[in-house]
Protein backbone atom coordinates (compact mmCIF):
# COMPACT_ATOMS: atom_id res chain seq x y z
CA UNK A 1 0.00 0.00 0.00
CA UNK A 2 2.75 2.39 -0.21
CA UNK A 3 1.93 4.00 -3.31
CA UNK A 4 -1.20 5.03 -2.01
CA UNK A 5 1.00 6.58 1.02
CA UNK A 6 3.45 8.66 -1.08
CA UNK A 7 0.77 9.74 -3.61
CA UNK A 8 -2.55 9.97 -3.05
CA UNK A 9 -4.07 13.05 -1.26
CA UNK A 10 -4.62 13.13 2.52
CA UNK A 11 -8.23 13.90 2.06
CA UNK A 12 -9.16 10.08 1.05
CA UNK A 13 -11.82 8.68 3.58
CA UNK A 14 -12.87 5.26 3.07
CA UNK A 15 -9.82 3.44 2.73
CA UNK A 16 -8.66 5.12 6.27
CA UNK A 17 -11.48 2.93 7.52
CA UNK A 18 -10.81 -0.10 5.09
CA UNK A 19 -6.83 0.01 5.13
CA UNK A 20 -6.92 -3.48 2.55
CA UNK A 21 -6.45 -2.99 -1.27
CA UNK A 22 -9.83 -4.92 -2.82
CA UNK A 23 -9.10 -7.00 -5.97
CA UNK A 24 -12.36 -8.30 -7.10
CA UNK A 25 -15.91 -8.20 -6.75
CA UNK A 26 -19.46 -10.22 -7.06
CA UNK A 27 -22.57 -9.95 -5.90
CA UNK A 28 -22.43 -8.34 -1.82
CA UNK A 29 -19.14 -9.60 -1.52
CA UNK A 30 -15.54 -7.96 -1.81
CA UNK A 31 -11.95 -9.84 -1.96
CA UNK A 32 -9.16 -8.74 -1.19
CA UNK A 33 -5.67 -8.92 -3.03
CA UNK A 34 -4.59 -11.87 -0.58
CA UNK A 35 -8.25 -13.38 -1.21
CA UNK A 36 -10.11 -11.95 2.14
CA UNK A 37 -14.05 -12.04 1.50
CA UNK A 38 -15.66 -8.94 2.96
CA UNK A 39 -19.50 -9.07 2.92
CA UNK A 40 -20.12 -5.59 1.47
CA UNK A 41 -22.97 -3.48 3.59
CA UNK A 42 -21.59 -0.36 1.77
CA UNK A 43 -22.34 -0.81 -1.97
CA UNK A 44 -20.53 2.28 -2.78
CA UNK A 45 -22.80 4.18 -0.50
CA UNK A 46 -25.47 2.91 -2.48
CA UNK A 47 -24.47 3.01 -5.60
CA UNK A 48 -24.29 -1.04 -6.10
CA UNK A 49 -27.90 -1.37 -5.65
CA UNK A 50 -27.55 -4.16 -7.94
CA UNK A 51 -24.75 -5.91 -6.14
CA UNK A 52 -20.91 -6.27 -7.83
CA UNK A 53 -20.98 -7.25 -11.69
CA UNK A 54 -24.60 -8.26 -11.98
CA UNK A 55 -24.46 -11.23 -14.72
CA UNK A 56 -27.26 -9.58 -16.53
CA UNK A 57 -25.62 -6.14 -16.70
CA UNK A 58 -22.20 -7.42 -17.28
CA UNK A 59 -23.09 -9.04 -20.35
CA UNK A 60 -25.23 -5.94 -21.69
CA UNK A 61 -22.05 -4.29 -21.26
CA UNK A 62 -19.54 -6.96 -22.47
CA UNK A 63 -22.17 -6.75 -25.91
CA UNK A 64 -21.94 -2.83 -26.19
CA UNK A 65 -18.47 -2.96 -26.06
CA UNK A 66 -17.17 -5.90 -28.03
CA UNK A 67 -19.57 -4.37 -30.68
CA UNK A 68 -17.38 -0.43 -30.65
CA UNK A 69 -20.27 1.12 -29.66
CA UNK A 70 -20.08 4.75 -28.71
CA UNK A 71 -18.87 5.15 -25.27
CA UNK A 72 -18.91 9.14 -24.73
CA UNK A 73 -20.95 11.21 -27.12
CA UNK A 74 -21.74 14.62 -24.89
CA UNK A 75 -25.17 14.98 -25.41
CA UNK A 76 -25.30 13.92 -28.92
CA UNK A 77 -28.18 11.01 -29.60
CA UNK A 78 -26.91 7.85 -30.06
CA UNK A 79 -28.72 4.38 -29.87
CA UNK A 80 -27.51 4.07 -25.94
CA UNK A 81 -29.33 7.18 -25.02
CA UNK A 82 -32.45 6.34 -27.16
CA UNK A 83 -32.73 3.32 -25.68
CA UNK A 84 -31.70 4.40 -21.94
CA UNK A 85 -35.43 7.10 -22.53
CA UNK A 86 -36.75 4.34 -24.05
CA UNK A 87 -36.42 1.57 -20.50
CA UNK A 88 -37.15 4.69 -18.37
CA UNK A 89 -40.00 5.69 -20.22
CA UNK A 90 -41.88 2.15 -20.49
CA UNK A 91 -40.64 0.50 -17.25
CA UNK A 92 -40.30 3.62 -14.95
CA UNK A 93 -42.15 6.72 -15.74
CA UNK A 94 -45.38 5.29 -17.63
CA UNK A 95 -46.63 2.55 -15.51
CA UNK A 96 -46.61 5.39 -12.66
CA UNK A 97 -48.57 7.68 -14.28
CA UNK A 98 -45.36 10.48 -14.18
CA UNK A 99 -43.91 12.88 -17.10
CA UNK A 100 -40.81 14.08 -16.58
CA UNK A 101 -38.65 15.74 -19.15
CA UNK A 102 -34.82 13.91 -18.91
CA UNK A 103 -32.25 16.55 -18.27
CA UNK A 104 -28.42 14.36 -18.36
CA UNK A 105 -26.48 16.92 -15.52
CA UNK A 106 -23.15 15.30 -15.69
CA UNK A 107 -21.65 11.88 -13.60
CA UNK A 108 -22.52 12.77 -10.56
CA UNK A 109 -25.17 13.43 -7.74
CA UNK A 110 -23.81 16.60 -7.30
CA UNK A 111 -24.23 17.52 -10.60
CA UNK A 112 -27.77 16.52 -10.84
CA UNK A 113 -28.57 18.80 -7.58
CA UNK A 114 -26.79 21.84 -9.21
CA UNK A 115 -29.01 21.63 -12.50
CA UNK A 116 -32.02 21.12 -9.86
CA UNK A 117 -31.34 24.24 -7.95
CA UNK A 118 -30.34 26.38 -11.12
CA UNK A 119 -33.20 25.54 -12.97
CA UNK A 120 -35.87 26.04 -9.64
CA UNK A 121 -34.61 29.80 -9.49
CA UNK A 122 -34.55 30.35 -13.44
CA UNK A 123 -38.19 28.97 -13.11
CA UNK A 124 -39.91 30.87 -10.42
CA UNK A 125 -37.40 34.05 -10.24
CA UNK A 126 -36.88 33.69 -7.09
CA UNK A 127 -33.40 33.15 -5.03
CA UNK A 128 -33.74 31.61 -1.96
CA UNK A 129 -33.76 27.59 -1.35
CA UNK A 130 -34.82 26.46 1.96
CA UNK A 131 -32.92 22.39 2.98
CA UNK A 132 -33.16 20.51 6.18
CA UNK A 133 -31.46 19.83 9.23
CA UNK A 134 -28.86 17.14 8.79
CA UNK A 135 -29.75 16.62 5.11
CA UNK A 136 -26.95 16.20 2.51
CA UNK A 137 -26.56 17.27 -1.16
CA UNK A 138 -23.70 16.83 -2.55
CA UNK A 139 -19.67 18.67 -2.23
CA UNK A 140 -19.99 21.00 -4.81
CA UNK A 141 -20.97 24.33 -4.37
CA UNK A 142 -24.46 24.56 -4.78
CA UNK A 143 -24.98 21.30 -3.22
CA UNK A 144 -23.16 22.41 -0.02
CA UNK A 145 -25.57 25.33 0.15
CA UNK A 146 -27.82 22.99 1.34
CA UNK A 147 -26.02 20.60 3.22
CA UNK A 148 -27.41 20.80 6.89
CA UNK A 149 -24.29 19.93 8.77
CA UNK A 150 -22.15 22.33 9.68
CA UNK A 151 -18.82 21.16 9.37
CA UNK A 152 -19.48 19.99 5.38
CA UNK A 153 -20.80 23.54 4.90
CA UNK A 154 -17.61 25.11 6.21
CA UNK A 155 -15.81 22.94 3.92
CA UNK A 156 -17.02 25.84 1.39
CA UNK A 157 -14.46 28.14 2.73
CA UNK A 158 -16.60 30.43 1.70
CA UNK A 159 -19.99 31.87 3.27
CA UNK A 160 -23.02 30.02 1.52
CA UNK A 161 -26.01 31.99 0.67
CA UNK A 162 -29.57 32.38 -0.12
CA UNK A 163 -30.54 28.84 1.46
CA UNK A 164 -32.32 28.34 4.79
CA UNK A 165 -32.40 25.56 7.26
CA UNK A 166 -35.36 24.14 7.92
CA UNK A 167 -36.38 21.19 10.65
CA UNK A 168 -36.55 17.99 9.38
CA UNK A 169 -40.14 16.10 10.33
CA UNK A 170 -40.13 16.14 13.87
CA UNK A 171 -43.42 14.20 13.82
CA UNK A 172 -45.57 17.03 15.15
CA UNK A 173 -45.43 19.38 12.10
CA UNK A 174 -47.99 20.04 9.88
CA UNK A 175 -49.45 22.05 7.39
CA UNK A 176 -49.90 25.03 9.23
CA UNK A 177 -46.17 24.47 11.19
CA UNK A 178 -44.41 23.99 7.83
CA UNK A 179 -46.10 27.23 6.40
CA UNK A 180 -45.38 28.85 9.47
CA UNK A 181 -41.30 27.98 9.09
CA UNK A 182 -41.21 28.50 5.55
CA UNK A 183 -43.21 32.31 6.63
CA UNK A 184 -40.31 32.72 8.94
CA UNK A 185 -37.24 31.62 6.86
CA UNK A 186 -34.98 33.60 5.13
CA UNK A 187 -36.25 33.45 1.67
CA UNK A 188 -40.08 33.94 2.96
CA UNK A 189 -43.23 32.52 1.24
CA UNK A 190 -42.56 34.39 -1.85
CA UNK A 191 -39.01 34.69 -2.03
CA UNK A 192 -38.28 30.94 -2.18
CA UNK A 193 -37.72 29.02 -5.06
CA UNK A 194 -37.79 25.77 -4.35
CA UNK A 195 -37.11 23.22 -1.15
CA UNK A 196 -35.31 20.45 -1.73
CA UNK A 197 -35.53 17.16 0.55
CA UNK A 198 -34.75 13.57 1.25
CA UNK A 199 -37.59 10.76 2.26
CA UNK A 200 -34.44 9.40 3.91
CA UNK A 201 -31.22 10.66 5.38
CA UNK A 202 -28.72 8.58 4.11
CA UNK A 203 -25.70 10.69 5.33
CA UNK A 204 -27.62 12.99 7.58
CA UNK A 205 -28.47 9.10 10.25
CA UNK A 206 -31.02 7.70 8.57
CA UNK A 207 -33.67 9.63 9.59
CA UNK A 208 -36.89 8.64 7.92
CA UNK A 209 -39.48 11.40 7.11
CA UNK A 210 -43.40 10.34 7.67
CA UNK A 211 -45.28 10.40 4.30
CA UNK A 212 -47.69 12.58 5.68
CA UNK A 213 -45.00 15.17 6.44
CA UNK A 214 -43.89 14.74 3.26
CA UNK A 215 -47.36 14.70 1.45
CA UNK A 216 -47.91 18.19 3.98
CA UNK A 217 -44.82 19.49 2.04
CA UNK A 218 -45.87 19.38 -1.66
CA UNK A 219 -49.14 20.99 -0.61
CA UNK A 220 -47.30 23.77 1.06
CA UNK A 221 -45.09 24.45 -1.52
CA UNK A 222 -47.88 23.98 -4.20
CA UNK A 223 -49.86 26.73 -2.36
CA UNK A 224 -47.10 29.33 -2.52
CA UNK A 225 -45.64 28.56 -5.80
CA UNK A 226 -42.86 26.72 -4.14
CA UNK A 227 -40.64 23.95 -6.62
CA UNK A 228 -40.18 20.80 -4.40
CA UNK A 229 -36.86 19.26 -5.58
CA UNK A 230 -36.66 15.59 -4.02
CA UNK A 231 -33.23 14.36 -3.95
CA UNK A 232 -33.47 10.51 -4.87
CA UNK A 233 -29.71 10.04 -5.31
CA UNK A 234 -29.49 7.65 -2.43
CA UNK A 235 -32.60 6.40 -1.63
CA UNK A 236 -34.06 6.12 -5.36
CA UNK A 237 -33.77 3.06 -7.81
CA UNK A 238 -35.34 0.59 -5.24
CA UNK A 239 -33.64 1.41 -1.96
CA UNK A 240 -36.53 2.02 0.12
CA UNK A 241 -39.05 -1.17 -1.73
CA UNK A 242 -40.42 1.47 -4.58
CA UNK A 243 -38.54 2.62 -7.09
CA UNK A 244 -38.70 6.45 -6.10
CA UNK A 245 -38.70 6.80 -2.45
CA UNK A 246 -41.34 9.45 -2.55
CA UNK A 247 -43.96 6.80 -4.27
CA UNK A 248 -45.91 5.95 -0.86
CA UNK A 249 -46.48 9.45 -0.39
CA UNK A 250 -48.06 9.54 -3.22
CA UNK A 251 -46.61 12.70 -4.28
CA UNK A 252 -45.14 14.31 -8.10
CA UNK A 253 -42.49 16.27 -7.12
CA UNK A 254 -41.66 18.71 -10.05
CA UNK A 255 -37.76 18.12 -10.13
CA UNK A 256 -36.24 14.71 -9.18
CA UNK A 257 -32.57 14.23 -8.44
CA UNK A 258 -31.52 10.25 -9.33
CA UNK A 259 -27.67 9.48 -9.63
CA UNK A 260 -26.06 6.03 -7.66
CA UNK A 261 -27.78 3.34 -8.41
CA UNK A 262 -29.29 4.66 -11.57
CA UNK A 263 -26.65 2.97 -13.80
CA UNK A 264 -27.18 0.15 -12.13
CA UNK A 265 -23.86 -1.60 -12.17
CA UNK A 266 -21.71 1.87 -10.56
CA UNK A 267 -21.01 3.80 -13.97
CA UNK A 268 -21.20 7.57 -12.81
CA UNK A 269 -24.17 8.61 -14.18
CA UNK A 270 -27.16 11.38 -13.03
CA UNK A 271 -30.70 12.41 -14.31
CA UNK A 272 -32.61 15.32 -13.29
CA UNK A 273 -36.51 14.67 -14.20
CA UNK A 274 -38.39 17.45 -14.19
CA UNK A 275 -42.04 18.44 -14.79
CA UNK A 276 -41.97 19.65 -19.18
CA UNK A 277 -43.54 22.97 -18.13
CA UNK A 278 -39.99 23.48 -16.47
CA UNK A 279 -37.46 22.89 -19.43
CA UNK A 280 -36.89 26.31 -20.33
CA UNK A 281 -33.48 26.10 -20.40
CA UNK A 282 -31.58 27.83 -23.44
CA UNK A 283 -29.58 25.38 -25.73
CA UNK A 284 -26.11 24.36 -23.39
CA UNK A 285 -27.19 26.56 -20.10
CA UNK A 286 -26.10 23.64 -18.01
CA UNK A 287 -23.79 21.40 -19.06
CA UNK A 288 -21.01 19.12 -18.83
CA UNK A 289 -17.94 16.68 -20.71
CA UNK A 290 -19.36 13.48 -19.29
CA UNK A 291 -23.05 14.05 -19.29
CA UNK A 292 -23.15 11.23 -22.53
CA UNK A 293 -21.46 8.37 -20.52
CA UNK A 294 -22.81 5.51 -23.21
CA UNK A 295 -21.66 2.77 -21.23
CA UNK A 296 -23.84 3.58 -17.96
CA UNK A 297 -26.76 4.33 -20.18
CA UNK A 298 -26.42 0.60 -21.92
CA UNK A 299 -26.29 -0.75 -17.84
CA UNK A 300 -29.16 1.79 -16.87
CA UNK A 301 -31.23 0.34 -19.47
CA UNK A 302 -30.39 -2.81 -19.10
CA UNK A 303 -31.23 -2.85 -15.10
CA UNK A 304 -34.77 -1.43 -15.77
CA UNK A 305 -35.76 -3.91 -17.21
CA UNK A 306 -34.13 -6.75 -15.98
CA UNK A 307 -36.00 -5.23 -12.50
CA UNK A 308 -38.73 -2.98 -12.88
CA UNK A 309 -40.41 -5.10 -15.71
CA UNK A 310 -43.16 -6.25 -12.69
CA UNK A 311 -43.02 -5.61 -8.67
CA UNK A 312 -40.70 -8.47 -7.63
CA UNK A 313 -37.71 -6.85 -6.83
CA UNK A 314 -39.89 -4.17 -5.11
CA UNK A 315 -41.36 -7.20 -2.72
CA UNK A 316 -38.51 -8.28 -2.00
CA UNK A 317 -36.69 -5.37 -0.42
CA UNK A 318 -39.87 -4.64 1.65
CA UNK A 319 -39.22 -8.61 2.91
CA UNK A 320 -35.48 -8.04 3.40
CA UNK A 321 -35.64 -5.00 4.82
CA UNK A 322 -37.84 -6.15 7.44
CA UNK A 323 -35.60 -8.69 8.35
CA UNK A 324 -33.18 -5.80 8.67
CA UNK A 325 -35.10 -4.68 10.84
CA UNK A 326 -36.15 -7.13 13.10
CA UNK A 327 -32.54 -7.70 13.61
CA UNK A 328 -31.53 -4.49 14.42
CA UNK A 329 -33.83 -4.35 17.16
CA UNK A 330 -33.00 -7.33 18.62
CA UNK A 331 -29.39 -6.59 18.46
CA UNK A 332 -30.47 -3.21 20.57
CA UNK A 333 -32.77 -5.16 22.55
CA UNK A 334 -29.55 -7.31 23.39
CA UNK A 335 -27.91 -3.89 24.98
CA UNK A 336 -30.05 -1.93 26.86
CA UNK A 337 -26.99 -0.39 29.11
CA UNK A 338 -26.00 1.26 25.79
CA UNK A 339 -29.51 2.31 24.60
CA UNK A 340 -28.98 1.63 20.68
CA UNK A 341 -31.79 2.20 18.60
CA UNK A 342 -32.88 1.20 15.02
CA UNK A 343 -34.52 2.69 12.52
CA UNK A 344 -34.83 2.70 8.35
CA UNK A 345 -36.89 2.07 5.81
CA UNK A 346 -36.92 -0.60 3.24
CA UNK A 347 -33.01 -1.82 2.83
CA UNK A 348 -31.51 1.91 4.51
CA UNK A 349 -30.96 1.01 8.27
CA UNK A 350 -29.04 2.47 11.14
CA UNK A 351 -28.17 1.35 14.07
CA UNK A 352 -28.15 4.79 16.59
CA UNK A 353 -25.26 4.10 19.06
CA UNK A 354 -24.35 6.38 22.28
CA UNK A 355 -21.81 8.23 20.96
CA UNK A 356 -19.69 8.53 17.57
CA UNK A 357 -16.48 6.99 19.40
CA UNK A 358 -18.86 3.96 20.09
CA UNK A 359 -20.36 3.95 16.26
CA UNK A 360 -16.46 3.99 15.15
CA UNK A 361 -15.69 1.28 17.12
CA UNK A 362 -18.57 -1.00 15.92
CA UNK A 363 -17.40 -0.47 11.88
CA UNK A 364 -14.21 -1.20 13.13
CA UNK A 365 -15.37 -4.22 14.97
CA UNK A 366 -17.38 -5.32 11.83
CA UNK A 367 -14.29 -4.27 9.30
CA UNK A 368 -12.12 -7.02 11.63
CA UNK A 369 -15.09 -9.67 11.37
CA UNK A 370 -15.55 -9.20 7.49
CA UNK A 371 -18.21 -6.35 7.01
CA UNK A 372 -18.09 -3.14 5.61
CA UNK A 373 -20.45 -0.83 7.19
CA UNK A 374 -19.90 2.85 7.74
CA UNK A 375 -21.31 5.40 10.36
CA UNK A 376 -23.31 8.50 9.64
CA UNK A 377 -25.12 11.59 11.17
CA UNK A 378 -23.43 14.53 12.01
CA UNK A 379 -22.07 13.00 14.88
CA UNK A 380 -20.89 9.80 12.94
CA UNK A 381 -23.18 8.04 15.89
CA UNK A 382 -24.94 5.89 13.29
CA UNK A 383 -24.25 2.75 11.89
CA UNK A 384 -25.35 2.70 8.69
CA UNK A 385 -26.34 -0.58 6.82
CA UNK A 386 -26.95 -0.17 2.45
CA UNK A 387 -26.76 -3.66 1.33
CA UNK A 388 -27.04 -4.73 -2.42
CA UNK A 389 -30.94 -4.52 -2.99
CA UNK A 390 -30.71 -7.78 -4.36
CA UNK A 391 -29.06 -9.22 -1.33
CA UNK A 392 -29.75 -13.03 -0.47
CA UNK A 393 -31.38 -14.02 3.26
CA UNK A 394 -28.37 -15.37 4.14
CA UNK A 395 -26.07 -13.03 3.75
CA UNK A 396 -28.51 -10.60 5.60
CA UNK A 397 -28.33 -13.31 8.42
CA UNK A 398 -24.71 -13.37 8.29
CA UNK A 399 -24.10 -9.78 8.50
CA UNK A 400 -26.57 -9.06 11.66
CA UNK A 401 -24.66 -12.09 13.37
CA UNK A 402 -21.35 -9.86 12.53
CA UNK A 403 -22.72 -6.89 13.74
CA UNK A 404 -24.19 -8.53 16.97
CA UNK A 405 -20.99 -9.84 17.83
CA UNK A 406 -19.15 -6.36 16.62
CA UNK A 407 -21.63 -4.40 19.01
CA UNK A 408 -20.56 -6.84 21.44
CA UNK A 409 -16.98 -6.43 21.46
CA UNK A 410 -16.96 -2.56 20.81
CA UNK A 411 -19.03 -1.93 24.03
CA UNK A 412 -16.76 -4.38 25.99
CA UNK A 413 -14.17 -2.61 24.62
CA UNK A 414 -12.07 -4.69 22.65
CA UNK A 415 -12.04 -5.87 18.92
CA UNK A 416 -10.68 -8.49 17.56
CA UNK A 417 -11.76 -10.57 14.49
CA UNK A 418 -11.97 -14.26 16.51
CA UNK A 419 -13.13 -17.23 13.91
CA UNK A 420 -16.43 -15.80 12.65
CA UNK A 421 -15.76 -14.02 9.23
CA UNK A 422 -15.25 -15.26 5.79
CA UNK A 423 -17.84 -16.21 3.36
CA UNK A 424 -19.71 -18.61 2.56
Amino acid sequence: MSIFERRESAVRSYSRNWPVVFDRAEGSWLYSVDGTPYLDFFAGAGTLNYGHNDPVLKRALMRYIEQDGVTHALDMWTAARADLLEALEEQILTPRGLDYTVVFPGPAGANAVEAALKLARKATGRQWVAYFENAFHGMTMGALSVNGNRAVRRSAGIPLSHSAQLPYDDHRTDVAGIEAQLASSAGGLTGTAAVIVETVQGEGGIHVARTEWLRELATVCKRHGILIIIDDIQMGCGRVGSFFSFEEAGIEPDIVCLSKGISGYGLPMALTLIRPELDIWKPAEHNGTFRGFNLAFVTSAAAMRAYWSDDELELSVRAKGARVAEGLEQIAASFPEATPTARGRGLAHGLHAASGEIAKRISTAAFERGLLVETCGSDGAVVKLLPPVTVSGGDIDRALEILHASVKGALAGHIGAGDDGGAP
